[in-house]
């Protein structure tokens, strides 16, 4: 006889029930290929490397328990096998193939009796919904006005724009930023001198920018970056020469990696944002003609396919996170410099353009701040600026404020600190 039991979930609480005997947990943590456990003991299994068969006792007496736990979250992509060593499973002999699949599951089984055998008390899955502080500040650094600079202006819990920060690392623009680790930040790319680079400065989570660290990935400029999976971030597409659609992760620790087989339009001056619960989307910018076209990135950083635009096509544009699970779109030009805007609600559809508030402008930048609202700041119009616009937590977006700091273009942003 055989058979397969698949997500075999009773009930939704995640609590496993305590045990009338009482349970040994084993000290260790299993990552052997096989393991053969004992009664009333728990264990903790990391599938990380390998899918692991669990050998139950070949003897049993009634209410005999054996607790088994999801110690790494990666049954969903390593299994466990249990093998009932002779004894039933369920009212099932051990010809059966019984394996659990499911990230985040515990297993709590019990022995009733050689009719049944092993019988399943809990299977739940666990719920894995953390939700991290939101990032309170924020930066804008780097630009060209009209000779590249690596200045840096914080951006504090309200809003308010400070003066320059002496710029750290190589002068540049055309690059893009993005929050990762959940209160830290880093600068990509861009373009220095006559050439484009891969360096990174990361920032830490009291806005110091680091020195340049080596670059990874292919050099372009006027790509587009965004966080994802709650404490990761992905730099994509841009031009090396000629438009690319290809990505680089960045890991929670602020390590960039090679580059990712892209998907999509080829194009540069897009603008990039998280959404919904740990997802991004990128979308717009010139891949020959100007698009707004977008492509939704998942919780794991994998770029979909083509979503047909929706508002106007434009380039050199800039986008952020707002309202916790939202994201806007906004300013750039088309023709001519917009003060356009494009609401993404959190399933990531992208709405239809909403009237322009503040100056037309384009090559600024935008990022999420204090929690739920975000900010578009400088830009160029005709002229370098350094004027702001505040996006409150229901996406409307401010007048313009005055300008602080050196006026620039083709600049970057991001959110760090979870402190106000």
């Amino acid at each position: 006889m055989s058979g397969t039991v698949e997500k075999n979930i009773v009930r939704e609480s995640g609590i496993v029930a305590a045990s009338a005997v009482g349970l040994k947990w084993n000290a260790d943590i299993v990552t052997a290929s096989t393991v053969t456990v004992e009664g009333n003991n728990g264990y903790w299994i990391n599938t990380t490397s390998n899918a692991i068969t669990i050998t139950l006792p070949s003897a049993a007496t009634k209410g005999d328990q054996i607790v088994l736990i999801d110690y790494a979250r990666t049954w969903g992509t390593n299994k466990i096998i249990i093998d009932s060593n002779g004894l039933k499973y369920q009212g099932q002999d051990d010809s059966y193939t019984v394996e659990y699949n499911t990230s985040g599951q515990s297993l709590n089984i019990v022995f009733s009796d050689s009719t049944k055998g092993w019988i399943p008390l809990d299977d739940d899955v666990a719920a894995f919904e953390p939700v991290a502080p939101p990032t309170q500040k924020a930066l804008f650094g780097f630009g060209t006005t009209g000779s590249y600079t690596a200045v840096t202006n914080l951006v504090n819990s309200s809003g308010v724009v400070g003066s320059d920060v002496t710029g750290v690392g190589t002068a540049r623009h055309g690059l893009a930023a993005a929050n990762f680790g959940g209160d830290k930040a880093i600068f990509g790319y861009g373009y220095s001198s006559a050439a484009r680079v891969a360096t990174t400065n990361l920032v830490s989570n009291e806005g110091v920018v680091a020195s340049d660290t080596s670059g990874v990935g292919s050099v372009r400029y006027h790509l587009a970056a965004a966080t994802f999976g709650g404490d990761k971030a992905i730099f994509g597409y841009g031009n090396t020469g000629s438009m690319v659609s290809i990505t680089n992760l960045v890991s929670s620790s602020g390590v960039v990696a090679t580059d990712t087989t892209g998907v999509g339009t080829a194009r540069n001056g897009l603008g990039a944002a998280e959404f919904g619960v740990g997802k991004a989307i990128f979308a717009y910018g010139n891949g020959g003609s100007d698009v707004s076209m977008s492509n939704l990135v998942s919780n794991l950083g994998v770029v979909a396919t083509d979503v047909s635009g929706v508002g106007t096509a434009r380039r050199f544009l800039a986008a952020a996170s707002y309202g916790g699970d939202k994201a806007i779109f906004g300013y750039g030009i088309g023709g001519s410099s917009s003060s356009l805007t494009n609401l993404v609600n959190n399933s990531g559809v992208v709405a239809s353009d909403v009237s322009g508030v503040g100056t037309a402008r384009a090559e600024l930048a935008a990022t999420s701040y204090g929690g739920d609202k975000a900010i578009f700041g400088y830009g160029v119009t005709g002229s370098n600026v350094s004027m702001t616009n505040l996006v409150n937590n229901s996406g409307v977006v401010a007048a313009d404020v005055d300008g602080v700091g050196t006026a620039r273009n083709t600049l970057a942003a991001a959110g760090y600190s979870f402190s106000a």
